[in-house]
């Protein structure tokens, strides 16, 4: 019998490399894919309005036009030229950019803030149009099915190994999670190429690696991950697109190469940097939506995290979770229903209330579950706060195990009945930080010429770290430099 399932296994591995060698249009060498075009195409479709309403989508029509008219001219040098290319701006103020596969290219507003001309734009640009045209997420995908397929096989052939089965399954799901240092190696290298033959100088992608040096060395910068990146050192990669960059100036004849660094930071000019309270802040552990003028308290000392979907909130341990969101539904009591039925709880009670004068519905619900590292029978128990705030119905769902439960009642309790209406003008009259580009005027150090500016001596490591300079760094008269205006002040 054991021998009978593994030759099934054998022979669905087989059929699994038979359909999916593809040639990589950048190497030409075949590679293992699990998909057509078609469905890569199809697959970034489809993660295109997840990720917009994950994060939220940032209108700046100077920016965005740019992009576009650069990152269509790149994708027909390069090498998957019949491709659709679309670019977003996310709302975000971590210092990324990332693609998915079938030519969709994301920058969050942190990094375009941090680049100081267009070539560094075009540099990354074409780096994560590397990622694309080389198909490393479609590969990378397509190794996790193959490392999932033998690992299934040999958790039915073995009974020894069944056990662990759980855990090898989460080591090879973090195994894939990130690019190899290899593709990013290649994508380093398409980047330096494709940003060559637009003319602009590749020197100034090995520059923003400068940049990423510094994010290691000052964690509250960091927006791209190190803990278990496959990034290789930003050092290193400075150095190898220093020597490419130099490469491919002697092999391309082009009189000038271009930077760009007044014209890419003019297009900056009034940008929003940093977090934007607009869209929701935490004071004194209360949390304040400026837009949709609501305020809610939670518990001391948990960490709270804020996107356009959800609020959610949780303690030092992570036992416990706070989730807050928007339900849709003809009345409160259909939206209930409906969101209730959509997390496949059962609802144990559940009582109609007013919170600070709005219609409330509160329940209390279970979900057993299976731990899938122990394999026993888990029980969540959720209190859940549905609100009415003028016809706009928002979601407390308060979670944690059912042996903890009783613990956490009275936070998620005070965190849902201290929802209320923001009326306080100082609350909401709180604007964002935006970026402002203004000329030096008078050659010095960076540090004397922030000073000539009137830039408070507690600001000027943050903005040296904009411009990505250091404060001993000299700057000429004329020169143009970002600083941050902060309307509160």
């Amino acid at each position: 019998m054991q021998q009978r399932i593994e030759q099934w296994v054998f022979l669905l591995v087989i059929l699994l490399f038979i359909p999916s060698c593809a040639t990589n249009p950048v190497t030409g060498r075949r590679q293992l894919v699990l998909m057509s075009e078609r469905q890569e195409i199809q697959m970034g479709a489809n993660y295109d309005p997840q990720i917009i309403s994950t994060f939220g989508e940032y209108e700046h029509h100077e920016l965005m036009s740019f992009i576009e008219e650069k990152g269509r001219e790149m994708g027909k040098i390069s090498h998957r030229p019949e491709l659709e290319y679309h670019f977003r701006i996310l709302d975000s103020p971590v210092i990324n950019a990332f693609a998915v596969p079938g030519g969709y290219i994301y920058f969050t507003r942190g990094i375009l803030a941090h680049f100081n001309s267009e070539a560094e734009l075009i540099g990354v640009l074409g780096h994560e149009m590397g990622h694309i045209t080389a198909r490393h997420t479609v590969s990378r995908q397509a190794r996790q099915q193959l490392a999932q397929v033998l690992l299934i096989g040999g958790m039915v052939a073995f009974e020894e190994f069944r056990q662990y089965g759980a855990y090898a399954m989460q080591g090879m799901q973090l195994l894939f999670l990130k690019y190899s240092r290899d593709d990013e190696r290649e994508s380093d290298q398409l980047g330096v190429e494709y940003a060559a033959k637009l003319g602009y100088d590749s020197q100034k992608f090995a520059e923003f690696f400068q940049l990423l040096v510094r994010m290691n060395l000052a964690s509250e910068h960091a927006g791209i991950p190190t803990l278990l990146s496959t990034h290789p050192d930003p050092g290193d990669r400075y150095n190898t697109v220093t020597g490419l960059a130099r490469q491919w100036k002697d092999s391309l004849d082009f009189p000038e190469w271009k930077v760009n660094a007044e014209n890419y930071l003019q297009m900056l000019d009034g940008m929003i940097y940093g977090d934007d309270p607009r869209q929701g802040y935490v004071d004194n552990n209360t949390f304040y939506h400026p837009e949709l003028l609501f305020q809610f308290p939670f518990p001391s000392g948990w960490r709270l995290e804020n996107s356009p979907l959800q609020v959610k909130i949780s303690p030092p341990n992570g036992d416990a979770l706070i989730i807050f969101t928007f339900v849709e539904g003809p009345s409160l009591e259909q939206a209930a229903r409906k969101n209730l039925g959509q997390l496949d709880l059962d609802v144990l009670s559940e009582r109609t209330t007013k919170i600070n004068g709005m219609p409330a519905l509160v329940t209390r619900s279970s979900q057993v579950s299976q731990n899938q590292q122990t394999g026993q029978q888990q029980t969540l128990s959720v209190l859940s706060t549905f609100i009415d705030d003028n016809g706009s119905y928002y979601v407390f769902h308060g979670v944690s195990l059912q042996e903890h439960f009783d613990g956490h009642v009275p936070g998620f309790e005070t965190t849902m009945n201290g929802f209320a209406k923001l009326t306080d003008r100082s609350k909401i009259e709180v604007y964002p930080r935006r970026i402002q580009i203004e000329r030096v005027p008078r050659s010095a150090s960076l540090a004397d010429a922030f000073s000539q500016m009137g830039i408070r001596q507690a600001d000027m490591e943050e903005l040296a770290f904009l411009n990505n300079k250091q404060l001993s760094d000299r700057v000429e008269t004329g020169q143009l430099l970002k600083v941050v205006v902060d309307p509160q002040r």
